[in-house]
């Protein structure tokens, strides 16, 4: 398995699924159905008015994250903080208002950690994980698992919030080492849902319309990822269920990204993807799993 191969497929996997579901963002099914048939192209547009290829907070606040990493040496509270309340100022295309709230505390405290609420389990930690999952690559589940939080508790301090981050990560990881769609079902996907039944996919109806909710987000996601046997679909399944279609589609884009490899990204997909933003997702893929210490063959760089 080329390492850095299915590492940068994950990174941009990420950005394609945010630049292809933030066209249906806030849409039901029945919408998207009736004005775009099946969606499945990056053609911009949505509420937000994108240019096609553009990507949401989604790809842009995981880039901050790992410029963070990358500078730090670590993943680190306060450098995530900072990296996080820079974006913010920068006048992104969107922002969630968890995201928001918290980083305003931020400003007003310097304190890099938001209070506990369980009220904070929207999805805005989890979209933003991979640069954890790179960076930590190597490392102990315990030391994964608290890097998962030092970054995610800037905006989202909450136990389904972590479950939910960290559960990714580590399949991520999984992904990485080689392991099979089978393996993270069973050893990651149905543990999560069996500790926290709010997580739970099988037995259930497809979701539909999903919302920002954490536990709804990734019970659309694991249908998807799951029940689907190449990247296209995947995506392509993900985003049709429309409501936080950018976030779904960017955390379902990060695991079909890192089980199937970048060759099984549609050309057409990657060609469109805003060059900036896909420069940037190979160059910080590279950069995190260098940063981890796992060893990687020179040949295995590609761009």
């Amino acid at each position: 398995m080329n390492l850095l191969d299915h590492a940068t497929a994950s990174y941009l996997g990420l950005a394609i699924g945010d630049a292809l579901g933030a066209t249906v963002e806030f849409m039901i099914p029945r919408e998207i159905k009736l004005k775009y048939g099946v969606h499945q192209t990056l053609c911009g547009g949505g509420w937000l008015h994108l240019k096609p290829g553009q990507v949401t907070d989604d790809t842009t606040m995981s880039l901050a994250l790992g410029g963070a990493i990358c500078l730090q040496g670590k993943v680190d509270a306060l450098a995530s903080a900072q990296a996080f309340d820079a974006w913010m100022r920068s006048k992104p295309v969107d922002i969630g208002n968890t995201v928001r709230r918290n980083l305003i505390q931020f400003r007003k405290t310097g304190h890099p950690e938001a209070p506990y609420s369980d009220h904070d389990a929207g999805n805005g930690a989890a979209m933003r994980v991979l640069p954890v999952a790179l960076a930590t690559l190597g490392q102990s589940e315990q030391q994964v698992r608290d890097a998962c939080r030092l970054q995610a508790h800037v905006t989202h301090h909450c136990a389904l919030s972590d479950a939910a981050c960290e559960a990714l990560v580590l399949m991520v990881q999984d992904a990485l080492r080689g392991a099979d769609k089978l393996h993270l079902l069973h050893q990651h996907a149905h543990p999560l849902a069996a500790a926290h039944p709010e997580f739970r996919f099988r037995a259930i109806k497809p979701v539909h319309n999903p919302s920002g909710y954490v536990a709804d987000t990734l019970a659309a996601v694991f249908q998807s990822f799951f029940d689907t046997d190449n990247f296209r679909d995947c995506l392509i399944d993900i985003v049709n269920r429309g409501g936080d279609a950018d976030t779904t589609g960017a955390i379902a884009g990060m695991l079909a990204g890192v089980l199937y490899g970048r060759d099984a990204i549609p050309k057409n997909w990657l060609n469109t993807l805003n060059v900036e933003i896909r420069k940037a997702c190979e160059a910080q893929a590279v950069a995190l799993i260098q940063l981890s210490g796992t060893p990687v063959k020179t040949a295995e760089v590609r761009y």
